[in-house]
């Protein structure tokens, strides 16, 4: 019998750990080459651990809500032939051995640190910062304050606190000298002068206000309102957000925080494109067994005005802008859990019509079988979001950082419009759509943000319907 090492796979350039969120089979359970063993989450997207050899689960090295780092052993597989490889878990780190102390003294020690522990509030995550639950929970057992923890510098991705950080702290605050070590004895007078002393400050303390107080008039009124809880009544249900929803609320307003969102609106005739697709999609699924949506034609219009544009196809860096020599489109898709996440279409000034086709299906189709790679989703230089799908004819999408725009589909509708005739105007029925464009206003102008969503409308009303696919 050999043992066979499962390690967490590279995962992106930029994904460096993981937290596992569950275990899919258990120590004695046979597993097959190929069959997951674990799901894990990083901050982008979660995906299932597969393994690589047919065997038996012997031993866990991690558990849920763990950290770990792309390329450790997380689990051991037993294969048949073969010789035995020794596998050893992380290494624990040493703790010191204390000198023997009186039971007495353990005794105190020991109640005064669960006290400490349970005055201690629940640390939570915040707008500025995400804690995993296992730091959490360590924090928890530790008696380690919201306001230590805060303070703590992490060393994972957008400054995370790892569990390596939070032990290094706990280390350096247990190896730090305590206040009573520090002091001097005091005598049993100098303790009574001191308690009268701090008598006299307390009572100043109450008074002195009353001398400086300025009148309520001119006194700011504090805002309260982050701070208050909200009422919860006998039938109200209390729902947590789950972990890919924290993140997507934290991107959300960071994203407002950090660009001057500006909106410009256009109207489209899609008449064209509508009666194009009616007429070709049968044959196209026929002769190559995909789906002709609406979806990838849209995508090549705005890759053309990418091209035409391309300070739409910038990011910002401080007071520095980035221009992108690769242009990443990406698109707006629904998970299995009613989240939206992004894959991103790369180069996709590169493909063709068809190949833009078989790239679309082909995100969309794992995105709601949840089957994304990190990779597919990182890199994206601008983002198109498909509103209409929800019967929506506008939006005003919110910014995809670090880019600097982003463009909204809404609904084809049918609509009476005039048209313009060798012999004069009449009423018609045509396929109209409102295309909502977000943008930065630090570094995209209104000429700019208008004359980008003005291509993507001229490339759809000016579609060939002789166009071969």
């Amino acid at each position: 019998m050999a043992k066979f090492e499962l390690k967490l796979p590279k995962m992106g350039e930029s994904v460096a750990e993981a937290t596992i969120t569950s275990w899919l089979k258990d120590v004695g359970d046979t597993i097959e080459a190929d069959e997951a063993v674990l799901e894990i989450a990083t901050d982008k997207v979660d995906s299932e651990v597969p393994s690589e050899v047919d065997g038996v689960l012997v031993e866990k090295l991690f558990e849920v809500d763990d950290v770990v780092q792309v390329g450790q052993t997380i689990a051991v597989i037993e294969t048949e032939g073969g010789e035995t490889v020794e596998v050893k878990a992380p290494a624990a780190e040493a703790e010191p051995v204390a000198e023997p102390a009186a039971p007495k003294v353990v005794a105190e020690v020991a109640q005064t640190v669960v006290a400490a522990k349970e005055s201690v509030e629940p640390v939570v995550s915040t707008e500025d910062r995400f804690y995993s639950p296992l730091v959490k929970n360590i924090a928890k057992q530790e008696g380690i304050s919201q306001a230590d923890l805060d303070s703590i510098s992490g060393t994972g991705k957008d400054n995370r606190v790892t569990k390596n950080d939070i032990k290094a702290y706990l280390e350096s605050r247990s190896s730090a000298p305590s206040p009573a070590q520090k002091s001097e004895p005091v005598s049993a007078t100098k303790s009574e002068d001191t308690k009268t002393l701090d008598t006299e400050r307390r009572e100043n303390s109450i008074e002195a206000p009353k001398a400086v107080v300025a009148p309520a008039k001119d006194k700011p009124k504090e805002d309260k309102s982050a701070a208050k809880s909200i009422e919860v009544s006998g039938g109200d249900e209390i729902i947590e957000m789950t972990r890919m929803g924290k993140l997507i609320s934290k991107y959300m307003v960071d994203s407002v925080q950090t660009s001057a969102h500006v909106q410009s609106f256009i109207e489209a005739d899609v008449t064209n494109i509508w009666n194009w697709r009616k007429k070709v999609k049968n044959d196209f699924i026929k002769r190559e067994g995909e789906n002709l949506t609406f979806t990838p034609i849209f995508m090549e219009a705005v890759t053309k005005a990418l091209k035409e544009f391309p300070m739409m196809n910038i990011s910002v860096q401080g007071d520095k802008i980035i221009k992108k020599k690769a242009i990443n489109v990406g698109m707006a898709a629904a998970l299995p859990d009613g989240n939206l996440i992004v894959p991103v279409i790369k180069n996709a000034d590169q493909l063709n019509l068809y190949g833009m086709v078989k790239r679309v299906n082909d995100l969309a189709g794992r995105a709601r079988e949840n089957k994304l790679s990190p990779d597919d989703i990182q890199g994206g230089t601008y983002t198109v979001t498909n509103v209409g799908t929800f019967g929506s004819i506008m939006g005003t999408p919110i910014i995809n950082q670090p880019q600097v725009g982003i463009l909204a589909l809404g609904a084809i509708r049918k609509t009476p419009a005039v048209i313009e005739g060798p012999e004069g105007d009449y009423i018609g029925i045509r396929f109209k759509m409102y295309l909502s464009h977000s943008y930065d206003h630090r570094v995209v102008n209104g000429a700019l943000g208008g004359q980008f969503v003005k291509a993507v409308k001229d490339y759809l009303e000016g579609w060939d319907m002789d166009r071969e696919i």
